[in-house]
C-alpha cells in the first residue's frame, strides 16, 4: 500500500485513516507528516509552509497520545526532507503471540493468588521507577510529607520495593516497615534493601502485626487490590498506626500496562476510553476521611494518582 502524506487533512480525517486500517486487519500501518520540530512553539491546527506548501503542525505529543487512544504502539519515528514516516502497531494480536493473557500471566500457568504480582509474574517486569510521572509525582508528594529527621515508615504492599529509592532520596535515616502476601517479591526487597524490615502478610490483617504508629505509611496500588476493604484499611492506618503529626500516601492505579507500554486511564471491559468513576469514587472517599482527622489532603498524578494527607498546620506555631 502506498503511504499517504497528511499534509493539510484534519486529525479526524487521520483518525478515521487508522481506524479504517485497523478495521482491515492491518497489524501495522504508517504515514508521513510535517517533522513536529518545524512547528517549534505552535499549537496543535496551527500552519508552517514546508518546500512552498502549508502544512498542518502538530507536536510529537498528538502522535503519542493517538497511539495510546487507538490502542497502537508508536514506533520510532524516521525523518527525511522535512517529513517524519509514523508507524503504528496494534498491540493485541501482539499479546496473542506471545501467549500472554489479559491478566498478564501465562495461559495454563496461572500464579497463586498471593504470587499474582510476585517475582516470576508479567508485572515484576515492570519498574514504575522508568515512569517520570511516578518518580517526580512521588517525590513531591513526600516533600509535602514534612518527615522529621529519623522517620517511621510503613509500606502497605510493598511489592519488591522500587518506590523505596524514592523514600530513601528524600530522607536517606529512614527506619522502614514494608508489609506485603508475596514472598517472592519480599525477596527481592530484601537483597535490595538489607537494612529494612519485611513482614509476609497481607493488608487486611494489619491490625494483628503489633507495629505500632508511623511518621508516615504509604501505600501504593494496593488498596483496589481484590479482597481488600479498602476502607477498614485506611481507618487502620488512621486510627492505630499514623503518628498525631504523621502523614499518608496512597497511590490509586489510574493505567494498564499491555505489550510492553503504559496507557492512561482506569479501564472498563469493552471500553476504548478510560471511566474513571470509581477512581474519582474512592478519591473522594479518602480525601474527605482524611480531612474528618484533621489532615490537609492534595491529590496529584496521572497514571498514579496520589492522595497525600499531612498533618494541618499547627496555628500556635508562629503566634505571637
Amino acid at each position: 500500500m502506498i503511504e499517504p502524506v497528511f499534509r493539510r487533512e484534519s486529525l479526524l480525517d487521520i483518525i478515521a485513516f487508522a481506524e479504517a486500517q485497523l478495521a482491515a486487519g492491518a497489524i501495522c500501518f504508517a504515514f508521513r507528516v510535517l517533522d513536529p520540530d518545524l512547528g517549534r512553539g505552535r499549537y496543535a491546527g496551527e500552519l508552517v509552509t514546508h518546500d512552498g506548501e502549508p502544512h498542518v503542525h502538530r507536536p510529537f505529543r498528538v502522535w503519542v497520545d493517538l497511539a495510546e487512544r487507538l490502542g497502537l504502539r508508536l514506533l520510532t519515528p524516521r525523518g527525511d526532507a522535512g517529513l517524519v514516516r509514523l508507524r503504528f502497531e496494534w498491540l493485541e494480536p501482539l499479546e496473542r503471540r506471545q501467549g500472554a493473557s489479559p491478566e498478564g500471566h501465562a495461559r495454563g500457568s496461572a500464579p497463586a493468588v498471593t504470587e499474582r504480582y510476585g517475582r516470576g509474574s508479567a508485572y515484576a517486569r515492570i519498574s514504575k521507577l522508568e515512569d517520570p510521572g511516578f518518580a517526580i509525582d512521588l517525590a513531591d508528594a513526600l516533600g509535602r510529607a514534612r518527615l522529621p529527621p529519623r522517620p517511621r515508615v510503613l509500606d502497605l504492599g510493598v511489592n519488591t520495593g522500587d518506590e523505596l529509592a524514592v523514600v530513601l532520596r528524600a530522607s536517606p535515616a529512614i527506619e522502614l516497615v514494608g508489609v506485603d502476601h508475596s514472598a517472592s517479591a519480599l525477596a527481592v526487597a530484601r537483597a535490595r534493601f538489607p537494612a529494612f524490615q519485611f513482614l509476609e502478610a497481607d493488608a487486611g490483617a494489619l491490625a494483628t502485626l503489633g507495629l505500632g504508629t508511623f511518621d508516615l505509611v504509604i501505600s501504593l496500588n494496593t488498596l483496589q487490590s481484590p479482597g481488600i476493604d479498602d476502607r477498614q484499611v485506611l481507618r487502620q492506618i488512621v486510627q492505630r498506626h499514623l503518628a498525631p503529626r504523621g502523614a499518608v500516601i496512597l497511590g490509586l492505579p489510574n493505567a494498564r500496562y499491555r505489550d510492553g507500554e503504559l496507557e492512561y486511564g482506569a479501564r472498563m471491559k469493552n471500553f476504548r476510553q478510560p471511566e474513571l468513576g470509581l477512581l474519582v469514587k474512592d478519591v473522594a472517599f479518602y480525601r474527605k476521611y482524611l480531612q474528618q482527622h484533621a489532615r490537609q489532603v492534595f491529590v496529584t498524578g496521572k497514571h498514579y494518582v496520589l492522595v497525600t494527607a499531612v498533618a494541618a498546620p499547627d496555628p500556635s506555631i508562629g503566634a505571637s
